[in-house]
């Protein structure tokens, strides 16, 4: 075991912060993990794994990475006993510096907009990801294209495990960084496809009140007029507008006008 890089990855705990919500899911009904982790087993055996290829299985209980194969060592420069030790904090060293926030944001969009749908649509619920990689020894930059699952949605509806497919990319795609999507089927059919470049189309999940601020927001409502208009007081509206910054990942009230301006309220 690496001591020095242990005592590194110790200091990036930091990380599992931004999945907070995710832990903190009320689990119901859960089957037993060995079964599903020798399913995945005989996944990978049956695909043949090769050359740039990873599969992973992020478990959302406990915030660890419950499964994963393929040469990773190579790829990343982790050795695979860290990935054993603290999976999910080598998983996010790894990624690129400025990959990092782009993922933590679209990580918020997954966990909002999954828990909005109805039980038999998060069961069509899938996304994927580009994003580089950054080898530890060397510092070589490799591409690589994630497509996820729910792996295990509990009887409550939770998203508990999910199962990844990284496969590397030899040519490196048009994208600067970090690039997502996600997509889903509604309950009368449709599919549903959402892109980081098509932000107007994101669902956020905002409550009735929070909606009705959000419309007087783009009138160019005050915090007194909300308050007077609403008949709420003044710290109920900072707390409805703080929210509303968390939901839709913005970092000022000015960002946050910008962004609202490009939703269909």
């Amino acid at each position: 075991m690496d001591k020095v890089l242990l005592k590194d990855l110790k200091k990036q705990d930091k990380f599992t912060k931004f999945f907070q919500e995710w832990e903190k899911q009320e689990f119901k009904n859960q089957p037993d993990n060995k079964k599903l982790l020798e399913d995945l087993e005989v996944l990978s055996k049956n695909i043949g794994m090769s050359e740039g290829l990873v599969i992973a299985c992020f478990d959302y209980r406990n915030l660890n990475l419950a499964f994963f194969t393929g040469n990773v060592e190579k790829l990343t420069g982790y050795p695979e006993s860290m990935f054993r030790k603290k999976g999910m904090e080598t998983s996010f060293t790894m990624i690129h510096p400025e990959d990092r926030q782009e993922l933590f944001l679209f990580q918020k969009i997954v966990f909002e907009n999954f828990h909005q749908l109805s039980l038999s649509e998060r069961h069509t619920f899938e996304f994927s990801y580009t994003t580089r990689w950054v080898h530890r020894v060397s510092g070589e930059i490799v591409w690589m294209m994630g497509r996820v699952r729910p792996y295990l949605i509990d009887e409550a509806g939770n998203f508990a495990m999910d199962l990844h497919i990284i496969v590397q990319l030899f040519t490196a795609p048009k994208t600067n960084g970090y690039d997502w999507n996600y997509s889903y089927s509604k309950d009368d059919g449709t599919r549903i496809f959402v892109s980081k470049n098509t932000p107007v189309n994101r669902e956020v999940s905002l409550t009735k009140k929070e909606k009705e601020i959000v419309k007087l927001l783009l009138e160019g409502k005050e915090s007194k007029e909300l308050s007077s208009i609403l008949s709420i007081s003044l710290n109920t509206v900072g707390t409805h507008r703080k929210n509303i910054l968390r939901k839709l990942g913005a970092k000022n009230v000015g960002e946050m006008i910008k962004i609202l301006a490009s939703y269909d309220f």
